[in-house]
């Protein structure tokens, strides 16, 4: 049996005397034997409840998943019930009159067993206050296990030191029957879960376990190999298997059906007390002397498989059923619904089902387990064939499969009947050990040095010989393509049967080991782990480890859809246009492909445009985006413009294609501002500045449109700009402009009605001398209102302080003697550029000194004086000056007070 195991948790305690799985949570509870009980997320690997029952051992403690409960059984006789949300008590009572060994808990009813080492057995009912409704006696010594029938849940068995296992009915306080045959103690029993065998397994203290046919109270088989008491006992519910732990540290796995020993666990946590089960899954937990262990084992994935007309197959334990999705997909079907199907029993397996995979022409099925397969037919699962085998694939024509025997031994067959092997075969002497064969067009095989070598069905020579670990392949219908999934990625190939065959031919049928280098194409590889997945033309559509469907066309992935849980493909069905999954519980949903998307994407990639053209009406209009994209990602944007519908990526494509006609429509009728300034950008870089106004202009990018007119010497540009930068408050750019366009006035004006008053008799001293006596008046009185008295009367004016601004009357005259300026082409700069050292007092130009500087002492830029101001200072009492710090608001940043001081002149 092929049993993989994954250590899921592994925790170190003390001593563990029993566990228990929760059957939806992902949750392991286990009751220690220093009187606590702990719960264990086995997926986090966390700790999440604690529970503090008793100073005494906690023996036993289960799940009461629908009341969100937790019950426990401890040495000092109560049973203690917490729910397991709120940490809260829900009752504590007195049970037995000796320790409480075990607790077994109805699976529909509100009843609860308990088995004590007072020999008794008792009933609780919580609906009723926890009232004992029956007492099952009978027993000579301590009951150590319970377990109620899961095929009638009206029985039960118990297990006893007294060397018993006895049979009940919850409406009798007496035993139906008792089984004997232990020699010593029996510590721990438990049903087996199918219908087709009345069997349940115990294990006792003579280091046996036993299975029973508890009809005729006969052994069925005992299995032995434990060198210990056997404490524990499990027949899996979804595993053919049983579970068996001893005393000796080890927990044997059987299998259930041969009764063969499958394998020996031991995680040094020497004694192994108790083992748990999921109900729905294949976990299982090991409660040790020294912790816990979760395990998963088997596969994740259910056996089940569908054929390409929808009839699904799948098993049960050894039971087969099939349904079919047709029925239900004719009502309408949303996608991601859950399909309800109308179930019917085919019959049963011999063996336990650990493969079961239609023939690609879905008339055959084959189960695979066990070290066997069998081939049925899959209406009437009649047996056609069967032998010995390890794996078992199909090949691409439903005529052909192969049988890998072992790791030297694979098999072709033909018609059911073995083929005989050409004196050229390379099967015949492989020369490494075979792991796993695949199917499809080519026979895989996986070697133990991590290689994949691909091998033709007719002629058994290597087509080619690929260093990569694969894990799956998948072949699409016309045996071209065909992907090899790894651990963390996956490859997309080609195969070319022609270059093959000619290679063959020319060479005699002597092909090297590794291949022909031109039959196997490397097409693409995507980083994503596959689960499942299949072919539909030269699409491949697959599920990946985090739970996506998604599709690669071209080089490219697209997401149908995302799951909350795990996921495995069944295939697709062209009738219904539908790809259908399933998960462990085989609960079927499916996904309406976007096949005309899939259908154009493929002709693109084929280069046939006219057909491309022809699919592109079918197409959904939201699903153009996608083709766009598609397009885009192959270099067709002009034609990606075309197709989409979606604005955002038609202005993005317009964008990349310098269509700013196009750009500026759809900017337009977005009204973006950022649209524009994209537009406005690209214009510019095109010399396109007519376009690039009228999208700074949208954009209301008043730096832009500055930069832009300045550059180009655009005086109405300007007046424009600065009136729109006033009006919106942008001082700083209305200012530049008006300075730019020599119109002072306003300049002046800007800056008192922003209240930049200093600034403005900084301005006015230095480009408008006559309006300084005007502004010099609310600077001081703008300090007035500041409380700063001293400041305000250090302030100098020309008209009360004339001898400090010399010069000044002479500037006025020249200021009111120059014409307006009138605006030059930024051609005539060459002419002007000395203009800056022109002074106009003296009407002589001032001449550069070294390194380029300006003689100071013959000009002072437009030829007056600077703005002169009374010393800021103050005497002390001493008669000592104080200097006043003044900013550029005219406040006092000095504290201090001042005495009273005039302006002097120097």
């Amino acid at each position: 049996m092929r049993l993989d195991i994954k250590k899921k948790l592994s925790a170190r305690t003390d001593r563990v005397k029993s566990i228990d799985m929760h059957p939806t949570e992902p949750w392991v509870l286990a009751s220690l034997y220093n009187g606590k009980a702990y719960i264990w997320n086995y997926e986090t690997q966390a700790q999440v409840k604690t529970f503090e029952v008793s100073d005494l051992p906690v023996r036993t403690a289960k799940f009461i998943a629908r009341k969100n409960w937790i019950i426990t059984g401890s040495d000092d006789m109560q049973l203690r019930v917490y729910n397991y949300n709120t940490h809260e008590r829900v009752a504590a009572f007195d049970a037995h009159q000796d320790y409480i060994r075990c607790i077994a808990v109805h699976p529909t009813l509100p009843y609860v067993l308990t088995g004590s080492d007072d020999t008794s057995i008792k009933l609780w009912d919580w609906e009723k206050n926890w009232k004992c409704v029956q007492i099952f006696e009978g027993h000579t010594y301590f009951v150590m296990g319970l377990s109620i029938n899961p095929k009638d849940t009206n029985t039960f068995a118990s297990a006893s030191l007294d060397k018993t296992i006895k049979v009940w009915n919850l409406g009798s306080p007496t035993p139906n029957y008792t089984i004997e045959g232990h020699t010593k103690g029996v510590n721990a029993v438990d049903y087996y879960h199918g219908s087709d065998k009345p069997y349940l397994v115990s294990g006792a203290d003579d280091f046996q376990a036993k299975v029973w046919d508890y009809q005729n109270t006969s052994c069925v088989q005992t299995l032995e190999g434990h060198s210990q008491n056997v404490v524990t006992v499990a027949y899996h519910p979804t595993l053919p298997i049983i579970l068996t732990g001893s005393e000796d540290g080890t927990c044997r796995v059987w299998n259930s059906s041969t009764y063969r020993l499958e394998s020996s666990l031991n995680y040094g946590m020497d004694r192994v007390w108790s083992i748990g089960y999921g109900q729905n899954s294949n976990t299982v937990a090991i409660g040790h002397e020294e912790g816990i262990v979760v395990l998963s084992l088997g596969r994740d994935d259910p056996a089940v498989s569908m054929d390409t007309n929808g009839r699904i197959i799948w098993s049960k334990h050894n039971e087969i059923r099939s349904a079919n999705v047709k029925a239900s997909i004719d009502s309408g079907l949303d996608d991601g619904e859950r399909i309800s199907l109308s179930v019917k029993d085919l019959g049963s397996c011999e063996m336990y089902p650990y493969i079961l995979k239609h023939s690609p022409n879905g008339r055959f099925v084959v189960v695979c387990g066990d070290g066997e397969y069998i081939i049925y037919t899959a209406l009437a699962w009649r047996n056609k064939s069967f032998g010995s085998g390890q794996e078992f694939v199909w090949a691409q024509n439903s005529n052909e499969y192969a049988v890998r025997e072992s790791s030297s031994s694979i098999r072709l067959y033909k018609s059911f009947k073995e083929k005989s092997r050409p004196a050229t075969s390379a099967l015949s002497n492989m020369g490494y050990a075979a792991e796993e064969i695949f199917g499809g067009s080519l026979l895989g095989v996986r070697g133990s040095g991590g290689t994949l070598t691909l091998y033709d069905w007719e002629t058994e020579l290597v087509v080619r010989r690929i260093d990569v670990d694969a894990k799956h392949i998948f072949w699409s219908d016309s045996g071209e393509l065909f992907a090899v999934a790894t651990e963390d990625s996956y490859f997309v190939l080609r195969f070319d049967r022609d270059a093959f065959l000619e290679n063959v031919q020319q060479n005699s049928n002597q092909i090297g080991e590794e291949g022909v280098e031109e039959a196997v194409e490397f097409v693409t590889e995507i980083q994503e782990s596959v689960k499942s997945g299949c072919w539909i033309g030269d699409c491949f559509i697959y599920t990946n480890t985090l739970n996506r469907l998604n599709y690669l066309v071209g080089g490219q992935v697209f997401t149908i859809s995302h799951f909350d849980t795990s996921m495995s493909m069944l295939g697709y069905v062209a009738r219904d246009n539908r790809v259908y999954l399933a998960d462990k519980e085989v609960n079927v949903v499916s996904y309406v492909l976007p096949l005309p998307v899939i259908e154009y994407q493929t002709a693109i990639l084929r280069g046939d445009m006219d057909v491309a053209q022809e699919l592109l009406p079918s197409i959904p209009s939201d699903q153009r985006h996608k083709i766009a994209k598609f397009l885009e990602a192959e270099g067709m944007k002009e034609l990606a413009l075309d197709v989409t519908t979606d604005p955002e990526q038609r202005f993005d494509l317009a964008i990349q294609l310098n269509r700013l006609d196009a750009a500026c429509k759809l900017a337009d009728e977005s009204g973006a501002e950022a649209k524009w300034r994209i537009v406005g950008d690209c214009a510019l870089r095109a010399w396109d500045f007519s376009m690039a106004e009228r999208c700074l202009l949208n954009a209301k990018d008043l730096s832009g449109l500055l930069v832009l007119y300045t550059s180009s010497g655009n005086a109405a540009g300007l007046e424009k700009l600065a009136e729109m930068a006033d009006a919106l408050g942008a001082n700083n750019i209305a200012f530049t402009c008006y300075q730019t366009l020599k119109q002072n006035e306003k300049c002046l004006d800007l800056l008192l009605r922003s209240n930049r008053t200093p600034e403005a008799a900084l301005f006015a001293r230095t480009y408008l001398p006559g309006k300084v006596d005007e502004i010099v008046p609310k600077w001081r009185g703008l300090l007035e209102e500041l409380g700063k008295h001293k400041a305000a009367e250090a302030i100098a004016s020309p008209k009360d302080y004339a001898n400090l601004f010399p010069n000044i009357a002479r500037g006025m005259a020249v200021a009111a003697e120059q014409p307006a300026a009138a605006a030059r082409p930024a051609s005539d700069y060459p002419q002007h550029k000395l203009d800056v050292f022109k002074d106009l007092l003296s009407e002589q130009q001032a001449e550069p000194v070294e390194n380029g500087g300006v003689d100071e002492a013959n000009a002072n830029g437009n030829g007056t004086a600077p703005l002169e101001t009374a010393p800021l200072s103050a005497n002390d009492e001493n008669g000592d000056d104080i200097a006043l710090d003044i900013d550029e608001n005219g406040r006092e940043d000095d504290d201090d007070e001042f005495h009273e001081a005039s302006p002097a002149a120097e």
